[in-house]
């Protein structure tokens, strides 16, 4: 998985990047069909925002999450990305291994 990082309005530092890549990377156990993510982190005046992106088979997921701290916002959005993944992977599954069943009925009323 190809993570990419950006920050607006501010210059993010080794231990934000290094707690980005550790959160996102815990993503790949709950689905591993993860192309790539992008996170984009931002201030808008005192709120800390954390945006994240993610690319799957054939769906594109995104989270936003604002807070007073920046990791609280990473942390949060990585935990809605993880209930959203689920949710993507368990639909896949429903779908694609969905079974007809084919009943035979007689004609009963001819005895």
């Amino acid at each position: 998985m190809r993570i990419n990082i950006t920050a607006r309005h501010f210059k993010a530092s080794d231990n934000v990047k290094g707690f980005v890549e550790k959160k996102v990377k815990k993503l790949e156990k709950y689905y591993d069909g993860i192309l790539d993510c992008d996170v984009l982190l931002e201030y808008q005046k005192m709120v800390k925002v954390a945006e994240i992106s993610i690319n799957v088979f054939d769906k594109h997921l995104r989270v936003v999450e604002k807070s007073e701290d920046m990791l609280k916002s990473i942390e949060l959005g990585v935990d809605k990305m993880e209930r959203q993944l689920k949710k993507y992977k368990e639909k896949r599954r429903d779908h694609s291994h969905a079974q007809v069943e084919i009943v035979n009925i007689s004609d009963e009323s001819e005895e």
